[in-house]
């Protein structure tokens, strides 16, 4: 991933290493760690956590400029929040939500935005025939449905043309597309939005407050689940700044190379969004399905920024600070401020294609065009925040992009069963080789898991006399 040449100064032998420090092969690192494993974790970044950063405003308040939701049908989160002691509370939702459609702010109740009569039904009859869909996927195999080849080489965008009749409708369900996945629908396997649905337990689940994939945030920010888990392995085991060039294997092993170290294992396991692994160089070079497969799976686009206020004033007008827009700079808004509301925080997200114009201006103009959009919501009063910070993922070199890969169409049934097979002493992590939760925390903590799983089994593999 890196041009530069390395430069190897010494070298280091252990059971297993890990490329990668985010919660996936933290995960890894913690289930071998407890197994009796010898394990060393390289990652290129200064920091543990990967897709999770939490950054302190200037009046002390942490906010999560990666990752930042836990609900409670992620367990492994929250077994993990019980373990290391860590504090969440309750997404504020109260009050009502807004529309900016058209330059009018319209008020609703809900996730989605009161529809006529005749949108609203056809909104919900599409959404319950994606639930069933959805709940038909095998998770660890989305291309063995029967209907998988279909499903696969239609876009997002065609079923919802060909399944909503109402313009309201269709750009509700459009809507979720970027806000999901931070790609157009025009972009999306339809099977691959079904499988999502269904790894996070349906679209109800994924989208709502209360209950579902938004129900709670951290006190003192998600990353403090990576520095929780790093802080329980061995000193000297997680290496930063550590940049993997190449990874060598034979019969009697591996070796991973990095910025100034050499590694060599028994096995290794690359804990990458697959779009990153696939730029690193291995020896033997990976077979064809697998080396196709990391260049057709993408990372979304997004541009995550926060607008702080002296309080959270939207709030005496009976607002959750919740808002979806027509607007490209954001199109998406939450209120993010504390738990005792010492200070207003609205959270806004530019995704998708939008995401990709607006990172080429200068953050003075995302601020600029932010501000405007949130007047037009939420009055006067958010015209002076005293404080704008902003994260654009795509930019940073060892992510290029969030929230997860995405498979276009016709990558899950050609390429779908290269995601998790290992080869040889390679083993593939990251949450986007995921059944459960894939995309977020949780699922990047399955997958770990998995792949440790795998690779004690190889360890422990006797042959037969």
């Amino acid at each position: 991933m890196s041009s530069a040449p390395p430069r190897i100064h010494s070298t280091l032998k252990c059971d297993v290493a890990i490329v990668g420090a985010g919660m996936s092969g933290l995960s890894a690192a913690r289930l071998l760690f407890e197994a009796g494993k010898s394990v060393v974790i390289l990652e290129a970044r200064d920091r543990v956590g990967g897709r999770t950063l939490s950054k302190a405003l200037s009046n002390g308040f942490v906010v999560d400029m990666g990752g930042q939701w836990v609900g409670p049908t992620q367990q492994r989160v929250v077994g993990l929040i019980r373990q290391l002691g860590l504090q969440t509370f309750k997404t504020y939702q109260t009050g009502a939500s807004l529309a900016l459609i058209d330059g009018a702010a319209l008020r609703y109740d809900g996730i989605l935005p009161n529809l006529d009569e005749t949108s609203g039904l056809d909104l919900a009859q599409a959404i319950e025939k994606l639930e069933a869909l959805a709940a038909s996927i095998p998770l660890d195999a989305p291309w063995a449905h029967p209907d998988a080849a279909e499903l696969d080489r239609m876009t997002y965008a065609e079923w919802i043309d060909a399944n909503a009749n109402t313009q309201g409708a269709r750009w509700a369900l459009k809507f979720m597309a970027p806000s999901v996945f931070s790609v157009d629908a025009s972009e999306l396997s339809f099977l691959h939005v079904v499988f999502y649905f269904g790894s996070c337990g349906g679209v109800d689940v994924l989208t709502a407050t209360e209950g579902g994939g938004q129900d709670s945030r951290f006190v003192d920010g998600m990353q403090g689940l990576a520095t929780g888990l790093a802080a329980a392995l061995p000193g000297g085991c997680v290496l930063l700044e550590e940049v993997v060039d190449r990874i060598v294997q034979d019969q009697a092993g591996v070796s991973v190379r990095a910025t100034s170290i050499e590694v060599h294992a028994r096995h290794v396991i690359v804990a990458l969004p697959p779009t990153l692994a696939g730029r690193l160089r291995y020896d033997p070079p990976m077979p064809p399905l697998r080396d196709s497969l990391t260049q057709r799976m993408p990372m979304g686009t997004a541009i995550k920024m926060m607008f702080r206020y002296p309080t959270p004033f939207w709030r005496a007008d009976e607002l959750s600070g919740m808002a979806m827009t027509d607007k490209e700079v954001p199109q998406l808004v939450y209120d993010n401020s504390p738990a005792d509301g010492s200070c207003g925080v609205l959270l806004g997200f530019t995704e998708g294609i939008p995401a990709r114009s607006w990172m080429q201006r200068s953050p003075d103009e995302r601020r600029a065009a932010g501000v405007e959009t949130l007047v037009q919501l939420f009055g006067a009063k958010a015209a002076e925040p005293l404080e704008y910070v902003e994260h654009s993922w795509v930019s940073e070199e060892f992510s290029r992009g969030c929230y997860a890969g995405t498979m276009p169409p016709g990558a899950w049934c050609s390429f779908g069963p290269a995601l998790r097979a290992n080869v040889g002493r390679i083993h593939w992590a990251g949450t986007e080789t995921a059944t459960v939760w894939n995309g977020y925390v949780e699922g990047a903590m399955q997958a770990g898991e998995r792949a440790a799983t795998d690779v004690l089994s190889a360890l422990d593999h006797r042959p037969t006399p």
